[in-house]
C-alpha cells in the first residue's frame, strides 16, 4: 500500500474582512469594477498576462490598506504592472475608487491572503515586494501571525527575482525590530546598499506616503527598511 502525503494545513488569516457599511459609490465599484480587476490563483501562472501590456517588471504588495501607496507607484511607473492581495474589503473599495477615478490600468487585486499569491507566482517573478504597515500584533502569543518570519521569507525568497527589492515599514518599534532582526537572519536578503542593516534613516523620497504614515507620523515616528533578494 501506497503512503500518501498528507494535504499541508490551510493557511489562516486573521484579522477583519469587513468594516463600516460601503458607500453607494464603493458598494457599485465592488459590483462592477472589481470583477474586471481582480485575478484568480490560477491566474498567477503567468504574472505578466494578467495585464493587458503584458509589463516586464512586476511589483506586489502585501495589505495595500487604502492603496496610496499602490495606487501612486502605478501612477508614476505605467510601464509596470502592480499586484496587491488585501482581505479587508473596505480597503480593497478604496482602492478601485483610486484607480477609478485616475484611470489606472496598471493594477491587479487579489482580495484575500497575500501567501496564496506567493504560493501560486511562478518562483523568480516579482521585480519588488512592499509590506507597508502591517498588523504588530503585539501581544507575545500572537507574535507568530506577524507576517515576517521563517515561514513567508522562505515564500519571498522564492517569488522574488534575484535583486528584487523587498520593502517595509512601521511606525511600532518592537515589530520593526523583529521585522529587521527576522530578514537579516535570512542570508537570501541582503540590506540595501545605502542603510545601515537594512533600515533608512528617514523616508526614502521615491517611497510613495500614505494617509495612514501622514496622520501618526509626528506621535510614531516609521522605521523604514529595504532589503534585497541576493
Amino acid at each position: 500500500m501506497t503512503e500518501q502525503t498528507p494535504s499541508p494545513a490551510p493557511l489562516r488569516l486573521y484579522g477583519r474582512r469587513k468594516g463600516k457599511p460601503l458607500r453607494p459609490r464603493h458598494q457599485h465599484l465592488m459590483q462592477d469594477f472589481l470583477p474586471q480587476v481582480s485575478v484568480t490563483l490560477d491566474d498567477l501562472a503567468e504574472p505578466q498576462k494578467i495585464f493587458s501590456h503584458h509589463p516586464s517588471t512586476v511589483m506586489f504588495e502585501i495589505g495595500f490598506g487604502a492603496g496610496d501607496h499602490l495606487a501612486q507607484l502605478a501612477h508614476d511607473m505605467p510601464n509596470a504592472g502592480f499586484l496587491g492581495a488585501e482581505p479587508f474589503m473596505n480597503g480593497v473599495a478604496s482602492l478601485l475608487k483610486k484607480m477609478d477615478d485616475q484611470a489606472l490600468t496598471n493594477i491587479r487585486i487579489f482580495a484575500g491572503d497575500a501567501r496564496m499569491v506567493l504560493e501560486a507566482l511562478p518562483p523568480q517573478s516579482l521585480d519588488a515586494v512592499f509590506l507597508l504597515f502591517p498588523d504588530p500584533w503585539p501581544k507575545n502569543r500572537h507574535a507568530n501571525r506577524r507576517f515576517i518570519g521563517p515561514d513567508n521569507l522562505n515564500r519571498l525568497a522564492r517569488a522574488m527575482k534575484s535583486g528584487a527589492e523587498l520593502r517595509m515599514a512601521s511606525d511600532v518599534p518592537p515589530l520593526a525590530t523583529w521585522m529587521q532582526k527576522h530578514t537579516l537572519a535570512d542570508d537570501r536578503f541582503a540590506p540595501h546598499a545605502g542603510t545601515e542593516s537594512g533600515q533608512w534613516p528617514h523616508r526614502p523620497a521615491h517611497w510613495p506616503t500614505t494617509r495612514y504614515e501622514q496622520k501618526n507620523l509626528a506621535k510614531h515616528p516609521p522605521a523604514w527598511l529595504s532589503f534585497y533578494r541576493r
